[in-house]
């Protein structure tokens, strides 16, 4: 058993796994032994066989199809060990550095937010900026208000909550977040929140305006789903 596992999603991210490992190798320094779950979603390029090649007694592989971001952390939460998990992206957007942070808060699911005081976002376009900031008051608008970012792609959750919410999930896709934060809320689950510095990445994974429509397509089935009280 670990007291942490981090699990990345991993789609085409040859280029990013250096830049993973340094990250896991330094929670690994100050936690010692800490369990990495990677999870490759249908990866085109040499991903899957890079992550096996460096896979070390603490990793584990998971080869999934290709469904998309949410798909695949629920595979990997589901190949989790650890008492607590981390789900980062492998550019480390928000540095391993302030993992510490979120694991100090006592709490189910901690969120790192993007938004309120002491965040910051570093070299992030103003048009992807605008996109986020309107998805996130239809977010609030429709179905989960209170929550200034959903999307920030680092939270950490208590092993036994994660298992519980991922199964739940029908949402395969980016917007995979606000149907695991509702979940979270009306099951009665302990939800922070921690501002963090956040750095963004020119290669992301995110195509700002069709991702944004299939979000927002998912966040209606969410909230059609809610409406009709299958959550509960």
């Amino acid at each position: 058993m670990y007291a942490l596992s981090v699990v990345f999603p991993l789609y085409n991210e040859v280029r990013r796994l250096p830049a993973a490992r340094e990250g896991l190798e330094w929670l690994r320094a100050r936690y010692g032994r800490v369990e990495a779950v990677w999870v490759d979603d249908g990866s085109t390029d040499d991903t899957l066989a890079e992550v096996r090649a460096g896979a070390g007694p603490d990793d584990v592989v998971v080869a999934a199809p290709h469904r998309g971001k949410g798909a695949a952390l629920q595979a990997g939460v589901a190949a989790a060990r650890g008492d607590r998990l981390l789900l980062t992206d492998a550019d480390w957007s928000v540095g391993p550095h302030l993992v510490p942070e979120l694991l100090a808060v006592d709490a189910d699911v901690v969120l790192a937010t993007r938004e309120g005081a002491d965040a910051r976002r570093v070299g992030e376009p103003l048009v992807r900026h605008w996109l986020g900031r309107g998805f996130n008051h239809a977010v609030q608008t429709l179905i989960l208000a209170g929550h200034e970012d959903t999307q920030c792609g680092c939270k950490v959750l208590r092993a036994p909550v994660a298992k519980a919410l991922f199964p739940a999930l029908t949402v395969d896709g980016f917007a995979f977040d606000v149907e695991l934060l509702y979940l979270a809320h009306i099951r009665g689950h302990r939800v922070r929140e921690v501002p963090v510095v956040w750095r963004y990445e020119a290669d992301s994974r995110v195509r700002p305006v069709r991702d944004a429509l299939a979000m927002a397509r998912d966040v209606w089935r969410v909230r059609r789903n809610a409406r009709a009280g299958r959550y509960r």
